[in-house]
This record gives C-alpha cells, structure tokens and sequence, in this order.
C-alpha cells in the first residue's frame, strides 16, 4: 500500500551495484591495484606536461603518508589541504587516509580572515599548501596571522592563535614543477617528504589497515552562503560509496578522460569528478584555476570525452573567443540540452542527471533520477532517494511527516549522511528518529518523488501564495542570451513580498525586461511571473567561491534599486 505520508526508502545499500572497498585507502588500494598501468592524470604547465599513471598515484600517496607518520600523524589527526586541483592534492589526501587521518579539505578562495577561522575551526596539527594562488600568497599570509610562522622553525611552531598547529608544508609556484619555496616554520614540500624516508612502508600498511568504513575521513566547510562556513564531518564510507556510485548515475561506458577546474575541497567535485574517474579507471585532466581559452585547448589537446564544470563556466567557455576554433569531437558526456553540444563538432544523446538533491551533508546527492532518464518518468521532479535513504517532508514548526503533495522541510537520514558538525552535539543536529533537518522547502509528490523549492528562508511568499525561485530560475535559464538569472523576495507593503528576477546578460548581449516577463508568462502561473526583472553585471552579484550567489546580498542589492528607481 502506498503510504499517504510524504516518506520514501530507497532500496536497501546491499542492492547497490558497483560498490568497492568502503574507505579512502581501501578505495585508492582497489582502483590503483585494477589499473595500475592507466593514466590516472595529466597536467599541463609552463614547464611541461605530468602524466601519473595509476601505480604512480599509489606510491606518490605511500610518500605523503610515510612524512606524515614521521611528523606524528595518527589516528583521526586533522591535516589541512589547502592547494589547486593538482596530483599532489590528491596524493595528500589520500596520503591522510593511509596514514589513518582526517583530511581538512580548504578553499583556496580563503580571505584571510576565512583562512584564520577555517584553521582555528578544525584544529589542524599539519598544513600541506599551495604557496601561491593566482594573486595570493598563503606563506605571507599565514605569516601575518601568525609571525610565529615566519620565525618559527620547521616542527617547533608553538602558536597560541593555533595551538594545534606544528607542521607546514609548501608546494612551489609553478604547478607540476616541483618547486618549492619555504621559510620559517613553513618546509620546503621535497624537505616535507623527506622526512619519511625512514618510514617502513609496513608502517603504512599497518596504518591503513585500522582504518574502518565508521571512521572520520574527511572535514568539509560548507561553501557559507547564508552564514560562517560549518565544519562537516563525513565518514570514509560516505566518501566511499558516493564514489563508486557515480559511474552508474552516469552511465559511463568505454575509458573516460574527464577534464575540470573545480576545486576538489568541495564535496561534489570530489565524487562527482575525482572519485567517479578513478572508480572506472579514467584519466582526470586537471586545470588548477579555470581559464576558458586555456580550458577549451586542453580539453582538444587531451581528447575529453567528459568535461565536469557548473553553468556559469560553461557559459564563460561559449563566450570564449577560441569556441569556434577548437575542436571538441571527442565529447561524450555533455548533455544535449546543454550549451556545449551545441558545438559544431560535438554530437551527443547523453542526458545529464539534471533531476537532483542533495548537500554536502550527505556528502552530494541524495536524491536523483541518473542519466538518460526519460523525462516522462523524472517530470519536474528531483528524484528519488538513493539506495539506504530515507527521505521526509517534516511541517517546520513541529518536525510532523506532513501528507504527501504538502510543502514543508525536507529531512533525510541514510549511509552518506555526515557524522556531524564539528563543535556542535548530535541531537542539536538530527531529530529522534536520526534524520537531518536540511532547511530546505518542497514536497513530495504521489509518486515518492521529491520537488525540491529552495532554502526555505529564501521561499518568497506574495500575496499570500508560496513561490519556489528555484522553479522560476529554471525557466530563465532557457531564455536566450541570459548568462545569469536568480530570483528573489524583496519586501513589500501589501504583499508581503513581490518576485523580483536578477539577472545577467552574456557579454555583447542587450536584454529588455518586458519580453523576459513575457516569455516567462507563458510559461508560469501568473503569480509566479516576476513583478519585475532587474538587470546587473556579474561583479555586481556576491557570490560564494563555488559559484553560488548569496541570496541575502542579492535580496538587499534588489531592494535599493527598486527603491532608488522610485
């Protein structure tokens, strides 16, 4: 019997196919074993081109552990990570796992007072960074937080802004040369890894074998869109299974060469290009900060046949002046809808899995239809749970399962589900019976699918009505030589809230406000239509360092036009 509450169970974990070992190191032991002699990455730099191949990644991880071990690193140790889309990001990381730590995944879109925050926030005792990013230098910044740094010697640092803090290690300027530059108590990465020379690899293996699928792998910050970033802890299992479980909600066949510039510090990124590429044996093509020219050479050069960005760049690589010159023949895996099959040179029928939810509480994804799922069976909808979910609809005000085709606050619990925020208890995080109160709005539908409306503090109410931005900003999408679009609630005397669209427009392209409410008429119940459409560029909007704008800036940068137009 269909139940007339808004809950829905996935199949059980046991059902899901595809599944490896269930930690990192387990997960690097399998896939490094599988397909040692593959290429496993390439970058390219001014000093050349680095290829590892999968036997390469394993020993280049035993390396980073073997240091880390020699410097003190156990069990559940916090190591920061802070560095570009990189090999040795993803050597350090895994060289955590091996050595049975906690890898502290950090932006390098860090302000220093983020920067400051984020290290004092998870009490890391090692720091593992990139030097120098595109204009920042994190050794003369990490420097001026603490002048200890800069005076300190290498494993002395005794700092009482970071007590924890003893070890720092800089990666050189140029990505792949290998170059470093230290000072301070800030070592030298090639002084770094030397220090593990003395290490038995046994000592690893040893290390790695405590490490258990319950264990804490990981500890990601939310991107900090609404509010101070929070420290999230996932299990070796979350990271685990959503890694192995990418291929298949893909639907990836035949080798895969997936390029990306997106920073791995962000859980999606992770699984979803990282972790899906090495569980089939793939090469991930890395471009430590996104340049769409270079992009669109690198992606020809190398033969992508997957490329794994967000919207706002793929829009940046059509604007891109070498577009048209490029030949992108090799692309497989971009979906036909989208704005890259409508190169000349590229031929597709692969649908991305657009109809989705998850956060990075559940380590990505939760809920979701996989690629080349008819529309007719994924509707409007946002999927459906994955396997060992449980998903609810919970009234906001008294967490009571409401029924289904109600609004109210989605709640899931399941094997990806995180340990917890770091500082804060459990119970202040999931409710009785395990499930985590997301803060997000929808319902679920007849059918146990889920609709997904947005934060529910940025649900704007007008007139009396509910409205979803998120359901508006997925029209505007389609419009024509719109580059960005985000609705928003601004106050109003009357009607509590009026809809007011946001947008940006390409570069060279004019937009006019009547005719994008017009299209959007046409395709939305008229309380849904914006009351106005407000135009801006870019630098205008504040946004997050994935890529997200802040709904909060944007609602007040909204409302003083408004009022200053009157």
């Amino acid at each position: 019997m269909i139940s007339t509450l808004s809950i829905a169970k996935g199949p059980p974990l046991s059902e899901e196919p595809g599944l490896g070992t269930l930690t990192l190191p387990g997960f690097l032991r399998e896939v490094t074993t599988r397909f040692a002699d593959r290429e496993a990455l390439v970058l390219h730099s001014p000093s050349g081109v680095e290829r590892w191949s999968y036997a390469t990644l394993w020993e280049r991880s035993v390396e980073v552990s073997r240091a880390l071990l020699a410097v003190g690193v156990g069990k559940d140790s916090r190591v920061g990570v802070m560095m570009t889309n990189r090999p040795e990001w993803i050597a350090a990381v895994f060289g955590v796992g091996l050595a049975g730590g906690v890898a502290v995944l950090l932006s390098t879109f860090s302000t220093p007072p983020e920067l400051e925050y984020l290290l004092q926030a998870s009490g890391v005792s090692v720091l593992l960074f990139e030097r120098t990013v595109l204009k920042k230098d994190f050794a003369a910044i990490l420097g001026e937080l603490e002048p200890q740094i800069q005076t300190s010697t290498p494993g002395r640092l005794a700092s009482a802004r970071f007590p924890f803090l003893r070890h720092l290690a800089a990666i050189g300027n140029s990505p792949g040369s290998g170059a470093s530059q230290a000072g301070g108590a800030i070592e030298s990465w090639s002084g770094f890894l030397a220090r593990g020379a003395a290490t038995p690899r046994a000592l690893v293996d040893a290390t790695a074998a405590t490490v258990l699928p319950a264990n804490t792998g990981v500890l990601f910050f939310s991107s900090g869109s609404t509010s101070r970033p929070k420290g999230i802890l996932g299990s070796h299992r979350s990271v685990a299974i959503q890694c192995w479980r990418w291929p298949r909600i893909f639907a990836l066949e035949g080798d895969i060469r997936c390029w990306t510039a997106n920073g791995f510090f962000w859980s999606g990124n992770f699984t979803m290009a990282m972790g899906c590429t090495f569980a089939v044996g793939g090469t991930l093509v890395l471009q430590p900060t996104f340049v769409p020219a270079e992009a669109l050479e690198l992606m020809q050069a190398e033969r992508v046949n997957a490329p794994f960005a967000w919207p706002h760049q793929y829009a940046q690589l059509v604007e891109s002046p070498n577009w048209s010159k490029v030949d992108l023949s090799s692309f497989r895996y971009v979906d036909a809808n989208g704005p890259l099959a409508r190169h000349p040179t590229v031929s597709t029928r692969w649908l991305e899995p657009r109809w989705a939810y998850g956060n990075t509480e559940t380590f990505t994804i939760n809920c979701i239809f996989p690629s080349n799922t008819p529309p007719e069976v994924a509707g409007e909808t946002h999927g459906v749970p994955l396997p060992g979910n449980t998903l609810k609809i919970v009234d906001p005000q008294t967490g009571i399962t409401v029924p289904r085709g109600k609004r109210g606050e989605i709640a899931i619990k399941g094997p990806t589900l995180m340990l917890g925020y770091i500082d804060v208890p459990i119970d202040e995080t999931l409710d009785d019976e395990g499930f985590f109160r997301t803060g997000d709005g929808g319902y679920m539908d007849d059918a146990g699918r889920l609709v997904w409306e947005g934060r529910l503090t940025d649900i704007i109410k007008t007139g009396g009505a509910n409205v979803s931005p998120v359901e508006i900003d997925g029209v505007l999408a389609g419009y024509p030589g719109l580059k960005v679009g985000r609705t928003v609630g601004v106050p109003h005397d009357t009607l509590g809230e009026i809809v007011v669209s946001c947008v940006v427009p390409h570069d060279g392209v004019t937009l006019e406000e009547a005719p994008i409410r017009d299209f959007l008429k046409e395709r939305l119940a008229s309380y849904k239509v914006p009351r106005r459409v407000l135009f801006f560029r870019e630098e205008d909007l504040s946004m997050t360092g994935n890529a997200k704008v802040k709904s909060s800036s944007l609602r007040d940068l909204a409302a003083k036009r408004l009022k200053a137009e009157i």
